[in-house]
């Protein structure tokens, strides 16, 4: 358990300077947050999460995507430069979200014992959504992870697990700083706000 404890907790760091690094646009979050990733899914799978580790392969995957949608592009200065969602892709996102959502709260209801199945389906489906747009670089990433990290600070408390509840207190925080970091860097670029 202690190895496994040591790893949780150097994920949790890669994680921390993953997200700040984010927040300041800076390409090198992705090394960071492929090391997270790496991690997490031998932390889930050797406790038996395997949902859970099958989604680190998917950030995994979108953690490369990401670094080559970032490296073309940059500005002058070498950050990332964020943009704005269309409304109409933003619309065509929520719908998915919903019935994605919607669809793995189902099967989890029905075919697994598992605790909150919706609750826990929709921080799924939006932690998925906000990773695509991360990696996408529109701003409005920031929003949907910050619409996750209240659902799972709910859920976390709920299901007793006060540290990890803790942890996306944190990552709610970053992720206020990172939206108004963005916004304000486009702003400075002459972007619409």
């Amino acid at each position: 358990m202690f190895g496994t404890r040591a790893i949780e907790i150097t994920a949790t760091i890669l994680g921390l300077i993953n997200v700040a690094l984010i927040i300041r646009r800076s390409i090198w979050n992705y090394p960071f947050g492929i090391a997270m990733v790496l991690l997490y899914a031998w932390i889930f799978y050797d406790v038996r999460l395997y949902s859970d580790a099958l989604l680190q392969i998917f950030f995994l995957g979108i953690q490369f995507f990401g670094l080559f949608i970032w490296l073309a592009g940059r500005a002058d200065d070498g950050l990332v430069e964020a943009i704005d969602l269309p409304y109409q892709a933003g619309l065509v996102w929520a719908l998915g979200a919903t019935v994605g959502a919607a669809a793995l709260g189902y099967i989890m209801a029905t075919y697994t014992d598992a605790d909150f199945p919706y609750w826990d389906a929709l921080t799924t489906v939006l932690s998925v959504v906000a990773q695509c747009l991360l990696a996408k670089r529109y701003v409005q990433t920031w929003v949907v992870w910050i619409a996750v990290d209240v659902l799972a600070i709910g859920l976390y408390w709920t299901k007793d697990l006060g540290p990890t509840a803790a942890l996306y207190c944190v990552f709610l925080g970053m992720a206020i700083a990172g939206h108004f970091s963005w916004r304000r860097s486009m702003k400075l670029s002459g972007q619409p706000v």
